[in-house]
């Protein structure tokens, strides 16, 4: 598939961008983090002090006279599947960054760490229902498509509804797989779904938040517009009253995002920072690792 000039240009600016942190960091912290879904048989081995008892092959040792044991090497064909959340609630950022920039950035240092690791890598782009489906594949030539479609691909709807992609990534993925959730969740009713998505997939949510959803400047009466219904309220930015119903509000919906994604098993990062959204993913992988 050919690009116009100018959306492969972005797409190397992106991958370049990325490639520094893919290949010195991010590659070691995936691999840890998500070894493989299982493991295969590779062949039978003399026993030896120390060996696991429960992979002694009996038959082969009573045929041969002497102890065996299977032995069994790391499955590492894992698909990754980025589940990127595209309605309207991602035009909103400060510090210079859309949450949806953020996103592209994020879903591509994952998706070239997958990629690195030999891994398939899909794409589902969702508002309040399934925008955009692209099935897993190996190599940079995906990732490519996959980010070219990150950045221009024109959504349907402006609403959110998580739960409708949830379940048809659960009836279509068949294959124990990955799944990384880009969303500010601004959304209810898909606890149930996720759940059961992630009883039989390895499911992490990304939640984007923005400083300015706690801790808004003192500017005075603005106008503002909500992205997904176009409604437009005006609201005195600089009044007490208004910054402490923000805190109180974004506290309150913390809460309950992170209650609901651990009822639903589901790994979670919470990026904040428009200028550092790296060190949390680290420190999430790291943490996996150790457990």
């Amino acid at each position: 598939m050919r690009f116009p000039p100018e959306i492969l240009k972005k797409v190397k600016l992106i991958e370049l961008n990325t490639r520094k942190l893919v290949n010195n960091i991010f590659t070691g912290e995936y691999h840890s983090a998500f070894k493989g879904q299982g493991m295969q048989f590779s062949e039978f081995r003399e026993y030896v002090h120390g060996d696991d008892v429960r992979h002694i092959s009996w038959n082969i040792s009573a045929k041969t006279g002497r102890m065996h044991i299977k032995k069994f090497d790391e499955e590492r064909e894992l698909s990754t599947i980025l589940m990127v959340d595209v309605s309207g609630s991602g035009d909103y950022g400060s510090e210079g960054y859309f949450k949806g920039e953020r996103i592209v950035h994020l879903a591509a240092l994952i998706g070239f760490a997958a990629i690195g690791n030999g891994d398939h890598v899909g794409l589902l782009l969702f508002s309040d229902q399934v925008e955009h489906y692209v099935p897993p594949k190996k190599g940079r030539a995906n990732m490519h498509r996959i980010l070219r479609d990150l950045l221009y691909f024109k959504p349907k709807s402006r609403g959110t509804s998580i739960k409708p992609s949830v379940d048809y990534l659960s009836g279509l993925l068949k294959k124990q797989s990955n799944v990384f959730i880009f969303s500010d969740f601004f959304d209810a009713g898909f606890e149930l779904s996720l759940k059961r998505l992630s009883r039989k997939h390895d499911v992490t949510a990304i939640v984007l938040e923005d400083e300015t959803e706690a801790d808004f400047p003192k500017l005075g009466i603005m106008d503002f517009q909500d992205a997904e219904t176009g409604e437009w309220v005006s609201v005195d930015t600089s009044s007490s009253k208004f910054q402490k119903m923000l805190k109180q509000d974004h506290d309150k919906r913390r809460k309950w995002i992170e209650k609901s994604l651990r009822q639903a098993e589901v790994g979670s990062v919470f990026i904040t920072s428009a200028k550092n959204y790296v060190d949390p993913l680290i420190a999430f992988f790291q943490k996996r690792h150790r457990r």
